[in-house]
């Protein structure tokens, strides 16, 4: 068999034969890659379409109602102003000095005043009110004496008959929260300052879509060449999405999150509502141990005013902050947050925001930053009562975090001024042991005005308004003497009591013997003067002629809970206890004419798109007698005028005031109710640990609430007279007693039932003069 030769010709071929097995194997290789490929990129797609679907419903979830809690907003009560109102021009610029308007001499813009003898301009601010928004007004008050006697609108040049001044934000309800917030809306944020905060972090926030690739690249660049990081190339839209959903961690998995939620939010949402949120959003500080986020907050704790009345160089100095809040905070670091400010001063002028005089007006100026830079400081005790009315008067309509606004019945300016009253007054006794409550109510509505829950007034802790329940002494005789001259047949203020010795046996045996506080007898006093003086002993016979039921009985109508009173003889000097709130009721039903207003420190609640979840309507009903109330008030106007309240009438005589002492056994409790023309003010001092003070009502309690009248200033109480009060001439008797003397000089009101009184002194007119005659 013989071999087939093998040509040169199929040499060659050989190499090219042995080629083609290996084209396959590439060919084989890229299409295995494709297949893979695409599988792969599909996977990824879809992971990414559904990891953007979920993204999406995470934002839907919280973006699309509120990114962020909103605290429970409280204001204070809204001063309402008609023409012949009893106020005067000093208590409307104390007022608005403690709303912060700022006292000018000529006003220009919201939150500015100036004011003559006279009259007092002021430009109000803006504000939502429970019934909607009202805009700025600009008015002119005119007073005449402690009158104010006509509003006039420099804006609609004619009187108005009307005007609300805002309400002081008094702070956030809930405490201890990690954020602070006041929420704004994107129309209320001042456009230069928007315009600064884009021309500084995001100059073309209006043309992205979230991201900014070129502003990435070019922070990228910058970091690389600095080897450090010294740019940022995120949007606002992504640093919004970081605050809210996100962490601060510097990772590249977060930037990618971050970026592709951006997008999400571009597309869903308009860039106003992204701005408005970021706005919202932005951290700018610390207030004590919590977070102050948002512009609108800022602006109160660094300046104490509303975004909307800041200079362009005060906004300037909040939008440098926000490259870093801490770093740039002003308050530790002045130099630091003020070359930050003038460099967005400058880049404000270049970008045409700013003029070069507006640049060199606003970069030469101070920080100005308030004194002690704070947010308006919670009440504790006040707010305690709040939450008490919220949970019982509104339930499962309150929800905190929800931007919720409360509108409470709280004066701010009686609130400062009782705070420092408590403050100074116990330092000038001396004791350090000392503590103190007091509260303030509208005689009329029972609002509660002011709470002080003790001498450290920002201190949460123990409440002793509404916790404090202590003994009440002297206070529980209106009470006794009420009852008496609730039946004007056998009582009237000039019925004669017997003061003298008396002792009384309890069922088991006991014997009681109390005494009078200075040890005395005085054998008969008028009952007008045994309580204006606080007699013991008379008090105690007229309440046992009264029976304990009665007076027991007139307690509860005040507002006494009958679960509080002990029905024993001792009672009528005021052996049981109670809170300092519980005393203010039981004054403000007795000095109203008897009718009881239930004390409330609640007034409406609003939600965030303005809508009254609750309103309260003030209602009093009669509770006693309007007659016997009335002369037991006029009885202790007597107590301020000879009595055991004298100190006050020295230095307010005009204002005939009436009050009324108290005093525990062995001095442990001090009190102290004072009435006015506006208010029924309850003060008590005395020490935690109930050890004896050395304090009288009148040496202890009573000097608080003069100190809180020389600041605040009393509005002259006048009672209106009921039907049947007539006034009757008595003749003073050389015991101290008062005989019927219709034609004397010395006047008494008296309830005078069917007229018989007057009646009376008809038939003795002729007598009377007869008397004259002959005396002469």
């Amino acid at each position: 068999m013989t071999k087939k030769k093998t040509t040169s010709t199929d040499k060659k071929k050989s190499p090219a034969s042995s080629g083609k097995p290996k084209g396959n194997k590439q060919s084989g290789w890229m299409k295995k890659f494709w297949k893979f490929g695409w599988k792969f990129g599909l996977t990824v797609a879809t992971v990414v379409i559904f990891y953007g679907f979920y993204l999406n419903s995470v934002i839907s979830k919280r973006f699309e109602s509120q990114p962020y809690d909103l605290p429970t907003i409280v204001y204070a009560r809204i001063l309402n102003l008609s023409p012949g109102d009893q106020v005067s021009l000093q208590d409307i610029r104390h007022e608005l000095d403690v709303l912060n308007y700022r006292k000018v001499a000529r006003p220009r813009f919201a939150g500015e005043y100036s004011a003559s003898s006279s009259k007092i301009e002021v430009i109000r601010r803006p504000f939502e009110f429970t019934d909607g928004a009202e805009p700025e007004r600009h008015v002119m008050l005119f007073f005449n004496g402690d009158q104010l006697s006509r509003i006039y609108s420099m804006d609609m040049k004619k009187d108005l008959g009307f005007l609300r001044i805002e309400p002081k934000m008094l702070g956030m309800l809930e405490k201890n929260t990690p954020e602070q917030r006041l929420f704004l809306r994107r129309e209320e944020f001042p456009e230069v300052m928007v315009d600064a905060l884009l021309a500084t972090e995001d100059r073309h926030f209006y043309q992205h879509d979230g991201i900014a690739p070129f502003a990435i690249l070019r922070a990228l660049v910058a970091n690389v060449k600095a080897g450090r990081t010294v740019q940022g190339g995120s949007t606002l839209t992504q640093q919004l999405v970081k605050n809210i959903f996100l962490t601060n961690k510097r990772t590249l998995w977060r930037k990618l999150q971050e970026a592709y939620m951006a997008l999400i939010i571009d597309y869903r949402f308009s860039k106003d509502r992204i701005l408005e949120a970021y706005l919202n959003e932005v951290y700018l500080g610390q207030n004590g141990a919590e977070e102050v986020h948002g512009f609108g907050l800022a602006s109160r704790l660094y300046f104490g005013q509303p975004l909307q009345e800041l200079r362009i160089d005060q906004l300037a100095l909040l939008v440098g902050m926000v490259k870093g809040a801490s770093y740039y905070n002003p308050v530790r670091f002045p130099k630091r947050a003020r070359t930050r400010r003038d460099l967005v001063l400058k880049l404000m002028m270049q970008q045409d925001i700013l003029t070069a005089k507006q640049y060199a007006q606003a970069v030469v100026r101070p920080l100005d930053l308030q004194k002690y830079p704070h947010i308006a400081r919670r009440q504790p005790a006040y707010f305690q009562q709040l939450s008490i009315e919220l949970k019982h008067k509104i339930g499962d309509l309150y929800q905190a975090d929800k931007g919720l606004k409360v509108f409470t019945t709280l004066d701010p300016v009686s609130q400062q001024e009782l705070e420092n009253a408590v403050r100074i007054s116990l330092a000038r006794l001396g004791n350090k042991k000392l503590e103190s409550a007091a509260i303030a109510v509208d005689r009329h509505s029972g609002e509660i005005r002011a709470m002080v829950g003790g001498k450290r007034a920002g201190y949460d802790g123990f409440n002793r308004v509404l916790n404090a329940s202590r003994q009440i002494g002297s206070l529980v005789k209106p009470a006794v003497y009420l009852t008496a001259l609730s039946d004007p047949q056998e009582y009237n203020l000039t019925t004669a009591l017997k003061d003298e010795p008396l002792s009384l046996k309890s069922a088991k045996g006991d014997i009681w013997t109390p005494q009078n506080f200075d040890r005395k007898f005085r054998g008969e006093v008028p009952l007008y003067l045994a309580l204006a003086k606080s007699i013991n002993i008379p008090t105690v016979r007229l309440g046992m002629k009264l029976g304990i039921q009665s007076v027991s009985r007139t307690l509860v109508h005040l507002g006494i809970d009958e679960n509080e009173i002990r029905p024993l003889p001792s009672m009528f000097l005021g052996a049981f206890s109670l809170s300092p709130i519980q005393v203010a009721q039981m004054y403000q039903t007795l000095t109203n004419s008897g009718k009881k207003s239930p004390l409330s420190a609640l007034r409406s609640v609003i939600d965030l798109d303005g809508n009254v979840l609750y309103q309260s309507i003030p209602k009093s009903k009669q509770a006693v007698s309007q007659q016997a109330a009335w002369l037991t008030t006029y009885a202790m106007k007597k107590g301020v005028m000879e009595g055991t309240g004298r100190y006050l009438n020295s230095r307010f005589s005009w204002a005939a005031l009436a009050g009324k002492t108290g005093t525990s056994n062995d001095l442990r409790d001090s009190w102290f109710v004072g009435i006015d023309g506006r208010e029924v003010t309850t003060v008590w001092v005395g020490r935690d640990d109930n050890k004896p003070t050395g304090l009288t009502g009148a040496s202890g309690a009573l000097r608080v609430y003069a100190a809180y009248l020389e600041r605040r200033g009393p509005e002259k109480l006048t009672l209106p007279w009921p039907k049947g009060i007539t006034m009757i001439g008595f003749d003073k008797q050389r015991d101290g007693t008062l005989k019927l003397a219709c034609e004397e000089p010395l006047k008494f009101p008296v309830w005078d039932v069917g007229n018989r009184i007057k009646e009376q002194c008809k038939r003795d007119k002729p007598l009377h003069w007869l008397r004259k005659i002959f005396e002469w």
